[in-house]
């Protein structure tokens, strides 16, 4: 099934980037400002998060009764954040697969019997153009210590899968990686049914 998104007929939308320039850095990502024509031929500026694509992972213990999870401080909002396993995809990484296991690894220090890609999805494409590669790791155990960033505050939970996909639906668990990926999985699920 082709995607609706994917379609070329950008005539009348289309903006056409004149110059594109990092107006700032930092670990993480960039803000990038391009010089655009809008359609209507009037030129202004654009400005907008550059980052890496991320592999997200929604990870099954125990058969598929526990979820291994992540708790970590998220400055922006200054709280403890419950969510998956996540980060960006590296040079080396071999593909998006390698990437989800590299991360789950590094911030769980579980590994998985298998992985699969669940979807891909551009969550905030107004004003940054990330892609989140969400992956279901299955037959997850602990194997080693963690292998955090500098700027990583990451504790590992293991918790009931059902539990959690409950606090989901009931818009208690606020991280927009995990709604999204719990979401999609329920949706799989639902539809692989006879």
């Amino acid at each position: 099934m082709p995607n609706p998104d994917d379609r070329s007929d950008a005539e009348g939308l289309a903006w056409e980037t004149l110059d594109s320039d990092v107006d700032y850095s930092c670990p993480g990502f960039d803000v990038r400002r391009d010089e655009v024509r809008l359609p209507d031929d009037t030129e202004t500026e654009f400005h907008y998060v550059d980052e890496p694509e991320t592999v997200v992972v929604l990870a099954f213990a125990d058969g598929g009764e526990t979820v291994v999870l992540v708790e970590e401080w998220r400055q922006a909002v200054g709280r403890v954040n419950r969510g998956l396993p996540a980060g960006g995809v590296e040079s080396d990484d071999a593909d998006l697969a390698a990437a989800a296991r590299r991360e789950l690894r590094e911030e769980t220090g579980h590994e998985a019997e298998t992985v699969e890609r669940l979807h891909a999805a551009e969550p905030t494409n107004g004003f940054a153009n990330s892609v989140h590669h969400y992956f279901l790791a299955r037959g997850c155990a602990l194997a080693e210590g963690q292998d955090l960033d500098f700027n990583e505050s990451i504790r590992p939970v293991r918790t009931d899968y059902a539990a959690f996909r409950d606090a989901v639906l009931a818009g208690e668990v606020r991280d927009g990686r995990a709604v999204q990926g719990v979401a999609m999985y329920e949706a799989r699920r639902r539809s692989d049914r006879p």
